[in-house]
């Protein structure tokens, strides 16, 4: 376990998880933002990506998992992106739809955010949210955050506007 929450454990996510994270990447509808929907191939690749984090960074994309039915329900983490050719720690964050507007992802980015600030040391920290996605949004704006600038984004050939957002420690 990273960290706990009064209703979430979050925790490395393992091999194990496989078909649980299934179920999050390829729901059309949780993966709008990114344009679609990961094949088994891609969701292996994102799982790895995270195992490589964790040992490269010591961070990265955890398994959300709900305390009172032990299901893993998303992912929230602290991962380092792109922004002006620079490495910038990004809080992120994903659930299974059954599980959106129930305060879960709220909960989980801010003890993200306190986690950044108090374990790993950082003075301020990011969400990158695309334009469309208002309900993400609203989640990082109930983390302290606000918008500080707004970029492109290049992904499966697609120009997506995004907005970065910051809270700084203090």
């Amino acid at each position: 376990m990273i960290l706990a929450t009064p209703r979430l454990t979050l925790r490395k996510l393992t091999q194990d998880d496989f078909d649980d994270v299934c179920k999050l990447l390829q729901d059309p509808v949780v993966m709008y933002a990114y344009e679609g929907a990961f094949n088994d191939q891609e969701v292996q690749e994102w799982l790895n990506k995270q195992f490589k984090r964790y040992d490269k960074d010591g961070f990265g994309l955890w398994g959300v998992v709900e305390k009172s039915n032990r299901e893993l329900i998303g992912q929230c983490g602290i991962t380092l992106q792109e922004y002006n050719n620079q490495q910038i720690p990004e809080i992120g964050y994903l659930l299974r739809q059954e599980y959106w507007h129930q305060g879960y992802a709220t909960e989980a980015a801010i003890a993200c955010k306190k986690y950044a600030f108090k374990n790993l040391g950082f003075h301020e920290i990011y969400s990158i949210i695309r334009d469309t996605n208002i309900a993400s949004q609203k989640v990082a704006q109930r983390n302290g955050m606000k918008i500080i600038d707004t970029f492109v984004k290049h992904y499966r050939n697609v120009d997506m506007p995004h907005f970065l957002f910051r809270v700084t420690k203090g």
